[in-house]
């Protein structure tokens, strides 16, 4: 038998195992329902505040839910709170002539979401909850090299908060199955 051969025996064996273990596709269809894709085409998601990472934030959502970014014949809405925190994590000392100069050398950037999906036809919240991620960036010389390196970090955590909601709804609507109509 040759490797390939083994490794789709492998592969179907698998299948077969978890589909007895109550195995379900988290974004398919399910017993006929539709699954956690369908239900997030037909979301909205409103503008988010907080500048420049609330544009990404709701970019990134709008991309991995495949979500409409029109309000018109959207099912539900998307609600998005975010909040930042930007901490210094490392200093550097110097002595200069008699001065001990501190300078920041690396920023800890902290994004939290405070999320609800709301229906958009009787405004009732069906699931809720809180994201939260982490990145850091480096101060160098350059300032503009710093702003970038800030940015950067911005839209990291932007892009880990929008692909961890879509896991959280996604889980959410397999477990609660007549939340998606």
């Amino acid at each position: 038998m040759t490797r390939l051969a083994s490794i789709d025996l492998a592969m179907l064996a698998l299948a077969t195992v978890l589909s007895g273990c109550g195995f379900h596709p988290l974004y398919g269809k399910i017993d006929g329902r539709p699954g956690a894709q369908a239900i997030f085409t037909s979301m909205y998601i409103p503008p988010i505040t907080l500048e420049r990472v609330g544009y990404e934030l709701r970019n990134d959502l709008i991309d991995d839910l495949q979500a409409s970014a029109t309000p018109s014949n959207a099912l539900y809405d998307l609600r998005v709170g975010l909040t930042a925190k930007t901490e210094p994590i490392a200093i550097q000392n110097q002595i200069i002539g008699l001065l001990k100069e501190v300078e920041i050398t690396r920023y800890n950037y902290t994004l939290t979401a405070e999320y609800q999906l709301v229906d958009r036809k009787t405004q009732k919240v069906i699931t809720k909850g809180t994201e939260s991620s982490l990145s850091a960036y480096d101060v160098v010389v350059s300032p503009y090299a710093t702003l970038v390196a800030q940015h950067d970090a911005q839209a990291h955590t932007a892009e880990d908060i929008s692909q961890r909601l879509r896991l959280k709804l996604a889980v959410y609507f397999v477990q609660h199955p007549g939340a998606g109509k």
